[in-house]
């Protein structure tokens, strides 16, 4: 799995791991001050935000969400992308992928007694103080900055390329009834997976087959309503991009946690409309060649109504591969 964000360093973004780690840095207003969670790590004797490394098979994102609830028995839902941190491990290289994560102060916290047997809920500048590793307090910066910005709030806007489908040559009936192949249903699977860690509460799709089949997994999970946009299908977007292009607006400015599959044909619109919400820097992260993004491919873009740029960051997750 690869990750692109806009949160990152350029050095994180081009170099290469040998170890991929994530993690998040829960935190919470107490009388309207921010907190955070630092964790105790007794095989290290070290404060730090709890995180781990990647499973095989794993996406990054999935893997954040993982590790808090291992190691704290939190269930979180990931919020903006924070700053990665990157260091030598045995002289292996070494890249952690941070992500802020809200939370109730009704949520019990239970440190698993092996990777982490104390927390603290602290203010980010007793965190500074606490914390061994000096280059943990990039994302922990990132996460006060987002704060005093009011940007913790943001939603996701969850842009999905359909997984992968049968080939064209192989199918004889109407172009939207085109299943996904096999590799496809597995991808929709792990799609599914990685949507879990935004967890949103809408799905919209292009009626097509192979699109409503990507999301189906993720919204039959969750018992949600898919609703069908037909602008986005290939052929309605090819004949009229005006179209599709108010429709992807429409849907951004509901300004809530979404969901929208379609098409690789169609993703050139959806992606204007995304640079025309954020700013040249943070849109760097977009990819810029056909094909945009392999089939299971997602985009996360965080916006803030009112915001200028609106969108304030942006993530781009390469697809499961078996």
């Amino acid at each position: 799995m690869e990750l692109h964000r806009s949160s990152d360093a350029e050095e994180i973004r081009l170099g290469h791991f040998d170890i991929i780690a994530a993690g998040a840095i829960p935190w919470r207003l107490e009388h309207g001050k921010l907190r955070v969670l630092v964790i105790h790590r007794p095989k290290y004797d070290d404060w730090s935000w709890p995180k781990g490394k990647l499973d095989d098979g794993e996406a990054i994102a999935e893997c954040a969400v993982r590790e808090v609830h291992e190691e704290i028995g939190l269930q979180i839902t990931l919020g903006l992308p924070l700053a990665a941190t990157a260091y030598s491990v045995k002289q292996r290289a070494k890249v952690v992928y941070y992500w802020a994560a809200a939370t109730h102060h009704e949520a019990e916290v239970i440190p698993d007694g092996s990777e982490c047997d104390e927390v603290r809920w602290v203010s980010p500048k007793q965190a500074i103080g606490m914390l061994t590793n000096p280059s943990d307090a990039a994302p922990l910066q990132d996460l006060l900055a987002a704060h005093k910005a009011g940007h913790l709030e943001a939603k996701p806007f969850i842009l999905v390329r359909h997984a992968k489908a049968k080939p064209r040559s192989k199918w004889t009936r109407a172009e939207g009834d085109r299943p996904l192949a096999a590799t496809g249903r597995r991808q929709a699977q792990a799609v599914s997976r990685l949507l879990e860690a935004w967890a949103p509460g809408h799905v919209a799709s292009s009626p097509w087959m192979r699109c409503v089949q990507t999301v189906a997994p993720y919204v039959t999970a969750n018992q949600l309503k898919l609703s069908s946009v037909r602008a986005v299908t290939e052929h309605a977007a090819t004949r009229h991009p005006k179209r599709a292009a108010k429709a992807v607006q429409k849907l951004l400015d509901k300004n809530r946690s979404q969901v929208l599959c379609t098409h690789r044909p169609v993703l050139p619109t959806v992606l204007k409309v995304l640079k025309g919400s954020t700013s040249a820097t943070i849109a760097e992260v977009l990819p810029a060649k056909d094909p945009f993004l392999d089939p299971g491919g997602v985009i996360v873009a965080h916006q803030i109504p009112g915001a200028n740029p609106r969108i304030i960051s942006l993530e781009v997750h390469t697809p499961y591969h078996d």
